[in-house]
């Protein structure tokens, strides 16, 4: 199975420089991605829409839709999405076009010595319990970012979210477009950013190339395809992108593993492909041989200063959160294992991500 690093040079932070850099905002922090430049040098758009469609992996797009069809037909280019692949870091970084390094939202479940838990931090609940944390948002406090969206209203242009989790909160994929539709009819200029949790919702539950997935998928491209009929004459440019790509995953559970947890100070977070690990002081040497010979045919197990220093959450940041939250150590997947920290969470996810496989790096750039 192939490794891919992601091309900070050439991944979804660099497409949401490119808006940025389109409508005259703020210098971006880094390079624009030429692949969406060159489309958006022709003119100045009134309407630019990136739908983001979750999971829609490069290698979800070819097994799953016919090479005719709507979405591989506009086809522009495939690139990288960051590390690790997955919404909470991957959707961030193109909200925000900042590396998960900058940002800090690294994955599902991060740990905040601040109040010394793990959060999952788009749902703001305890990642042990469940709970939601009522009192505030942990990750938007210790973890705050100006959105694409703020600094485009900066400008002077309209900025737009079209997403089940913003308001007017449209419930269904058709409810998402009609939002699209409606707000391209208005004639001032303006930046939609839309996000729909398909096909991904679909494949962990049933694998990435189950039937289920396939009409999942196959809705999806006809329902876009309906929208750009409707958006004929609105001088609107639409990028459809992923997060992240998605594989079939074989799943080991750490509590099967009890020599291995009792050398931890907590329970493994971030994510079950790049897991965060914080060691008890005096069980580190037990733990790394422990690590080694129960998963280390499957697994590159790094130190936190080899994580910092690889550049793979990005560049290095003075005054990064990345030396808080990355744990002592990090195991991340070089194949189809996946590390659950239960037997539920594993019988729940066939379907995965997180990783550095092409499956989970590589992701379609659709332009129409």
């Amino acid at each position: 199975m192939s490794i891919c690093l992601p091309d900070y040079n050439n991944c979804t932070v660099n497409l949401a420089c490119s808006i940025l850099k389109e409508f005259g905002a703020e210098r971006p922090e880094h390079p624009t991605l030429p692949a969406a430049d060159r489309l958006l040098s022709k003119k100045h758009y009134t309407n630019i829409v990136v739908l983001l469609l979750d999971a829609l992996g490069q290698n979800v797009l070819e097994h799953n839709l016919d090479a005719d069809g709507f979405f591989r037909r506009h086809l522009i280019t495939t690139y990288s999405s960051v590390f690790p692949s997955t919404t909470a870091a991957a959707t961030t970084s193109l909200d925000s076009a900042l590396c998960p390094s900058e940002h800090g939202w690294l994955g599902w479940n991060c740990y905040f010595s601040e109040i010394g838990r793990t959060v999952t931090v788009l749902l703001n609940r305890d990642a042990e319990t469940g709970e939601p944390i009522k009192d505030f948002h942990v990750a938007k406090t210790y973890c705050p970012y100006r959105t694409v969206t703020e600094r485009i209203l900066d400008t002077g242009a309209g900025a737009y979210i079209s997403m089940p989790y913003a308001a007017p909160y449209p419930k269904t994929f058709s409810a998402v477009c009609a939002r699209i539709q409606e707000l391209c009819a208005i004639k001032s200029r303006k930046y939609i950013y839309a996000y729909w949790d398909e096909p991904d919702n679909t494949m962990h539950t049933t694998g990435c190339y189950s039937e289920d997935s396939r009409s999942v998928l196959m809705n999806i491209e006809q329902e876009v395809e309906t929208m750009c009929k409707k958006l004929a004459g609105t001088d609107t440019l639409l990028f459809i992108t992923a997060d992240h790509g998605h594989m079939n995953s074989t799943n080991l559970i750490l509590t099967d593993y009890p020599d291995l947890m009792e050398c931890l100070l907590l329970p493994p977070f971030i994510e079950a492909r790049a897991a965060g690990f914080s060691v008890k002081p005096e069980a580190e040497e037990k733990f790394v041989n422990i690590f080694h010979f129960h998963f280390g045919s499957h697994f590159k197990l790094m130190t936190k200063s080899e994580v910092i220093s690889s550049g793979l959450f990005g560049p290095a940041v003075s005054g990064s959160r990345l030396q808080k939250m990355l744990g002592d150590y990090l195991a991340i997947s070089t194949d189809r294992f996946s590390l659950y920290r239960t037997a539920e969470k594993a019988a729940r996810n066939i379907g995965t991500h997180a990783g550095l496989t092409e499956e989970e790096m590589r992701i379609p750039l659709i332009a129409i």
